[in-house]
């Protein structure tokens, strides 16, 4: 149970997370995307389906997007009429800047004798205006629906900078934030510097430490490369021209993923910390999609391995 897994802070958890489709597609469009969707993910051995909603950004960087940006379809809506058949939970993410005090309630309010889950995401900038903080909607949604759980996002790179993203994430476990989903990894080091800071300053305040779900994106192509540095993921100089440089792109983004991963769920072992993984594909192309669900099975039998215990001789 995912609920389970969160609230006892277990290591291991992991999700795959996705866009719902245009809303410009045509309703049989969606069906058949969503089906395809649906075929790839049933046999997946995952605990939750993340979808992602989606908002343009406009304001967060001057640089003129590499994909034109298209509205999606809402999320609960997708997950609702298109994704019945997948029985496993999904983790709608909520981009609470753009939703009225009202739409966010009633949205938080349905439903209330299920279990369900969420990420509540805050402006992509300070200069992004919003009609609603998340202080407001942690606030909200402890108030109205003790069956909602829900996480928050953080972003271990933004750590090189600021040294205070541990500090974030406390602030919102202290407002009710029971689990974490990081923005696409691919600095190691980042993600190191940061949970070590994150470890050492829960042992001092004796805090428990909280789920951590690691994202990794696979990078098929100098475009998608292009796309992931417009979103902000950071990715080394040195990293960036290897990439470029590969006879197989994908292969190569790959198998660096899952060390990074390998790497960061070893760390968390050593130390304590839960660390879980979700696994994306940031292009819509459809070896890269493949690609994702075959790091889902990589990660999978990573994770089993690490948690196996050993074996007395």
């Amino acid at each position: 149970m995912l609920k389970e897994k969160i609230l006892s802070k277990q290591t291991g958890i992991l999700t795959y997370g996705m866009t719902p489709p245009k809303e410009t597609n045509t309703p049989e469009k969606i069906a058949e995307i969503s089906q395809k969707q649906c075929e790839r993910l049933q046999d997946l051995d995952i605990d939750a389906l993340i979808l992602y909603d989606v908002q343009e950004e406009f304001d967060r960087i001057e640089e003129e997007r590499p994909f034109p940006y298209l509205p999606t379809i809402e999320p609960t809506t997708y997950s609702n009429e298109y994704l019945n058949q997948l029985n496993v939970p999904k983790i709608i993410y909520r981009c609470v800047g753009k939703y009225s005090e009202t739409h966010l309630t009633d949205w938080i309010k349905a439903d209330t004798d299920q279990e369900r889950f969420s990420v509540f995401v805050g402006a992509s900038s300070s200069k992004q205006e919003v009609k609603l903080g998340l202080t407001e909607a942690y606030n909200l949604s402890k108030s109205l629906n003790d069956n909602l759980t829900f996480g928050g996002v953080v972003i271990p790179e933004r750590h090189m900078k600021k040294h205070d993203e541990h500090l974030r994430m406390v602030h919102k476990i202290n407002n009710g934030c029971d689990f974490f989903v990081s923005q696409a990894t691919y600095n190691v080091e980042a993600s190191k510097n940061f949970l070590s800071d994150y470890y050492y300053y829960c042992r001092e305040h004796g805090l428990e430490m909280v789920p951590i779900l690691f994202n990794l994106a696979p990078c098929g192509s100098p475009k998608t490369l292009e796309f992931m540095k417009w979103l902000g993921i950071s990715i080394p100089k040195w990293l960036e021209n290897d990439l470029n440089n590969s006879n197989d792109v994908l292969d190569k983004s790959i198998r660096l993923s899952q060390k990074i991963f390998e790497e960061i769920l070893d760390f968390g072992l050593d130390k304590g910390i839960p660390i879980g993984c979700s696994v994306e594909s940031v292009s819509t192309r459809k070896v890269e999609i493949e690609a994702s669900i075959q790091l889902v099975k990589d990660i999978q039998s990573t994770i089993t391995k690490r948690l196996k215990p050993a074996v007395a001789i």
